[in-house]
Order: structure tokens, then C-alpha cells, then sequence
């Protein structure tokens, strides 16, 4: 995916949901922070792009409607090659003040779209606690190329608000040998 995809995206999620802005959780997050050219191949070859409404009822009304409109399988979807899967902020497991850290992204056009991405630290961290084969390949990518540090990677991983067991599990997948983590003090 191209960042002017991201953007088209972005435009679809906020015109279906008729709220201006919308939050970018998934791994095609990385696009707000850097462009498609500086990223390596793998960090953006989904076709699915996570979008949560940033305020959303009680039953995910909205996220359900950019699923319906744009999920996979839809017109969006056929015409464009990648789709949006409506998802709720709590999704994604976030590391303490995400919000604060959040990477603005507005798309050209009349509506005023507007995401906000994770930011790239915060989104390897949400996708090592995730775990799949494929979020461990998107953060390899992103550390190979220079663009994600471990060291901080690892200080998020340690103030997860997750079971011990799952803080240690995403620590070891940050990429640091375990005697590292054991002896620096990340906090």
C-alpha cells in the first residue's frame, strides 16, 4: 500500500462514518509516520487497512457501518485491491499514553479526513502482544531498516498494562537477547 492509498482510506472511513476523524491501529499505521518510499517492502504490503472510529457506541455501530462500506469483499475492496476492517479502539492492546503520541494525518479533500496513527513505536508494540507470524515479520522489517529502535521497543514492552507472561513474550520478540532485557533498566 501506497500512503495516497492510506489517504483514499482515510476519506472512505470518515465519509461513511460522517465523523471527521478516524484512528489508524493496524500495521498500514506505519504510513503516517513515514512514506511508502522509506519503508521496506514487507511493513506495507497488507491489503487490509484497521480503522477505528475514535468515538464509537457501546455495540461498534460505526466500526460495523466501515466494515459494510468498505470491509472486504465490498465495491471498495474490488475497486482499489486493499479494504478497511471497522475495528474498536480496545482492539489493539495500546501501551500506556498511546494517545499522547498519536501521528497526524490528514487527507487532501473537501471533508477534512483526518487520522490519527499509532505511533511507530506504539504500533510494534501493540503488534508483538498480537504476535502472528506476520506482525513479527512487519517489526523485523522495521528494525532491519533502521526505523524502529529495540531499546525503546523493549521500555514500552515492560509498562504494558498485560499479564507477566505476556509483557515477556512481547520483550523477547522486540529482537534484544534476553540477557540485555535482564540487565538494562528500561523504565
Amino acid at each position: 500500500m501506497k500512503r495516497r492509498e492510506l489517504e483514499e482510506t482515510i476519506r472512505q472511513a470518515t465519509r461513511a462514518t460522517e465523523r471527521r476523524e478516524v484512528l489508524v491501529v493496524g500495521s498500514l499505521a506505519i504510513l503516517g509516520s513515514y512514506d511508502d518510499a522509506q519503508l521496506p517492502e514487507r511493513a506495507t504490503h497488507s491489503e487490509e487497512v484497521n480503522i477505528a472510529p475514535i468515538a464509537d457506541a457501546a455495540d461498534y455501530t460505526l466500526a460495523t457501518l466501515i466494515d459494510a462500506k468498505l470491509g472486504e469483499w465490498s465495491q471498495f475492496h474490488m475497486d482499489h485491491g486493499f479494504y478497511v476492517e471497522g475495528v474498536n479502539v480496545t482492539t489493539a492492546v495500546l501501551p500506556n499514553g498511546w494517545e499522547t503520541r498519536t501521528v497526524q494525518l490528514a487527507s487532501d479533500g473537501p471533508n477534512g479526513a483526518l487520522a490519527r496513527c499509532l505511533d511507530p513505536h506504539d504500533l510494534c508494540t501493540a503488534t508483538l502482544v498480537r504476535g502472528d507470524e506476520k506482525d513479527l515479520e512487519f517489526v523485523d522489517a522495521l528494525v532491519e531498516a533502521g526505523l524502529i529502535d529495540p531499546v525503546p521497543l523493549v521500555r514500552i514492552c515492560k509498562n504494558l498494562s498485560v499479564t507477566d507472561t505476556r509483557r515477556n513474550i512481547a520483550i523477547q520478540r522486540a529482537g534484544l537477547p534476553p540477557w540485555i532485557v535482564r540487565r538494562r533498566p528500561w523504565s
